[in-house]
Formats: structure tokens, C-alpha cells, sequence
């Protein structure tokens, strides 16, 4: 149920098809739901719908706690949007969250699940699956703790990644895992299973070495938050010193690639090489809770 053709003073999204309203341009506006649309996409408007709840937009930036639901898992609602939007269409689609989605579509996907706090928008309406794994990606980097996860993980790369028994490394990981806050725990679980996920896809072709290389500044960071140059270039991709050290035992493509992993993809790398039951632990007993409604 839509009002008349309204004019647009300030430029937003379109509901529907993703692409901006631009000022003094007509649009419509729901009113139940509210949802904005160009009047050429009222046709495609989601039938019936049910007025949403009203619900306090989510800061511009914050720590991953800020944006987490207030029962376990504390994985927050556009993180498991995301995710399951990108496994409902995206595990057939080549070079997932490595191609790039249309920058502009991001920024504006990004702002307007930010400004919908809990209340997301449908994201089926984004047509090109890219764009929503480069919402997710954005939004983890854009976490005022910098680089997504950083801190609370700043002491594995130094640690786990160097201890040279891989049982050790393995019990290593584990426990800072565990010793990670709530929301920083639940959210790295949920991600870990997803990247497994797409890993396992033959479509996407972007093994457990690729995700690394995409994630691990995301999610690891360079060890401080405002790194220099020099800490930049020292966590810069290297060979491995000893063949046949444990990383290359877990990855053995790791010496012969072309471009070795950094050492914050050496990290996430270690990460994925923890079987899923130990990441289920923190999110599968209450799986049920993450499925968007």
C-alpha cells in the first residue's frame, strides 16, 4: 500500500532494485513498511507486507558488541544476513568476496542496513551477490576496534602461528579463541563455518589459501591499530623458512604459491584448519536464533 509519487529531497537506495533515487526525482514510499522505491519498481514490491517494528538505527562505527543481538549467538543481524544471502545464490558464483562488487552500491547497502538497525531490508533485492559479500567485508573492516577483529586476536600471530608442534598450535588457537569476548567468539565461529563453506564450493574457486589472503587483514589486522609502514611491510607475504614447517604440513601449497600468504592470512589460514565441530560449539546449539526472520 503505497502513497502518492513523493519527491525526493534527500538521495536514497531504491528498496527494490538497489540503484539510487537521485533529488528532486519521484519515488514512492509504503505505508506500512515504509520501503522507498523508484515508481517503475512498485510492480516488483514484495506482496503482502507487514508494518516493521521501529528499531534505533546502528552507529556508523562502534566495536563488534555495539551491532550484536542481546541473546546467544551474539552475531549480529547484518553479519548473518549477509551470510545467508550469499549462501542462498552466491556458492555457484566464481571469485566469491574476491571480485569486487560496484563500489557505490556497497557504500549505499551499507549506510541503509546501518540505518535499519535491527529492522534489515530483504537483501534478494541486490542483484549482483558482490555487492552484498562487499557490504560484509566493509563492515567488519569499518569496526572501531580497526581491521574488524583485531585486538582481541593481536596476541596469534605472534603466538600460535610460530609454536612448532601443530597439536600445540592447534590447542593454542583454541584457547584464545575461547578467551575472545562474546560477540568477537560467536561472530569469528559464524565465519569460520561460512568461509569453510564457500571453500568447499567448486563453483567459486576460492580455496581456504584464497579466503586467507582476502580476510586475514579484516579479521587479524597488522598487530597494532594504527600500524606503521614498516609493521605494514613486516607482515608483508613471505616464503615459510623451513620446508615441511606444521603450516606447511596444514597447507602444503603454502611455499610452492606464487604469493605466499601474509602473515595475517598465515593466521586465518590456522583458523580455518580448526575442524567445524570446535566452531560450532560457540554458535550450532543455538543456530536456530541466527536464521533472519
Amino acid at each position: 500500500d503505497s502513497v502518492p509519487p513523493l519527491q525526493v529531497i534527500r538521495p536514497e537506495p531504491c528498496g527494490i532494485c538497489g540503484s539510487r533515487i537521485r533529488f528532486g526525482k519521484a519515488a514512492v514510499k509504503c505505508r506500512q513498511c515504509q520501503l522507498l522505491l523508484h515508481p517503475k519498481c512498485r510492480e516488483q514490491c514484495p506482496s503482502p507486507c507487514a508494518p516493521r517494528p521501529h528499531h534505533h538505527a546502528w552507529p556508523r562505527e562502534g566495536v563488534l558488541a555495539d551491532f550484536a543481538p542481546p541473546t546467544p549467538p551474539l552475531v549480529p543481524t547484518l553479519v548473518v544476513q549477509c551470510v545467508t544471502e550469499v549462501e542462498t545464490r552466491g556458492l555457484t558464483e566464481t571469485g566469491l568476496y574476491r571480485v569486487p562488487g560496484a563500489e557505490q552500491l556497497v557504500r549505499e547497502w551499507k549506510r541503509r542496513l546501518l540505518r535499519a538497525g535491527g529492522a534489515l531490508p530483504a537483501l534478494s533485492s541486490v542483484a549482483d551477490i558482490h555487492v552484498v559479500c562487499g557490504v560484509l567485508k566493509d563492515f567488519l573492516r569499518g569496526l572501531k576496534e580497526p581491521l574488524g577483529l583485531l585486538i582481541p586476536l593481536t596476541p596469534l600471530p605472534g603466538a600460535a602461528t610460530d609454536i612448532p608442534d601443530d597439536a600445540a598450535c592447534s590447542t593454542a588457537l583454541r584457547h584464545m579463541v575461547s578467551k575472545l569476548p562474546p560477540a568477537n567468539r560467536d561472530t569469528l565461529a559464524f565465519l569460520m563455518l561460512h568461509l569453510l563453506r564457500v571453500s568447499c564450493s567448486p563453483h567459486c574457486k576460492m580455496d581456504v589459501l584464497n579466503l586467507s589472503r582476502v580476510f586475514g587483514p579484516t579479521l587479524v589486522g597488522h598487530g597494532s591499530a594504527n600500524p606503521t609502514p614498516l609493521a605494514i611491510m613486516e607482515d608483508t607475504p613471505r616464503q615459510c623458512k623451513v620446508r615441511g614447517s606444521p603450516r606447511c604440513r596444514v597447507y602444503p601449497r603454502c611455499c610452492q604459491h606464487p604469493h605466499p600468504l601474509s602473515l595475517p592470512a598465515q593466521v586465518v589460514a590456522r583458523l580455518l584448519s580448526l575442524p567445524s565441530d570446535f566452531w560450532r560449539g560457540f554458535v550450532g546449539t543455538e543456530q536456530e536464533n541466527l536464521v533472519p526472520t
